[in-house]
Order: C-alpha cells, then structure tokens, then sequence
C-alpha cells in the first residue's frame, strides 16, 4: 500500500522539473554563461514551500470540548 508521500512522489517530481526547466530557461534567455545554482536552488525552495500546506497555527481554533464561556468566541 502507498503512503501519502509515495503517492505524492510523481507530483513533486514533476514540479522540480517544472521548476529546474524554467529556471534554466530564464537564466540561458538573460545569457547566462553558467548555470546559476544558487538561483536554481531558491526556485525549486519557493515552489516547494508554495506547494505545502500551509502549518496551522495552534491559536487558529478550538475544539467543541476544548471551549468553556471564555473561549467560546
């Protein structure tokens, strides 16, 4: 049985090498005479951290039995 991460595997691959292909298009359409790692890495790192779900912050909500007439607004 595949996990969620296996399952996801195909799509994040996918998405790196949207990512790398772009980037390396940018770079040779501004005449770039070598690949700029740097630049490569910080695309594929914001498309990564896009394409997570964002962490839910621990003051976002409460549960129905965590609320008592304080909290309950």
């Amino acid at each position: 049985m595949a996990t969620d991460s296996e399952s996801g595997a195909p799509a994040r691959r996918g998405l790196i090498a949207g990512v790398i292909g772009a980037e390396l298009e940018r770079q040779a359409h501004e005449g770039a005479q070598r690949v700029d790692v740097d630049a490569l890495a910080e695309a594929i790192d914001m498309a990564l951290a896009a394409d997570e779900p964002m962490a839910a912050d621990d003051d976002e909500g409460k549960r129905p039995d965590e609320l008592n007439a304080t909290n309950d607004d």
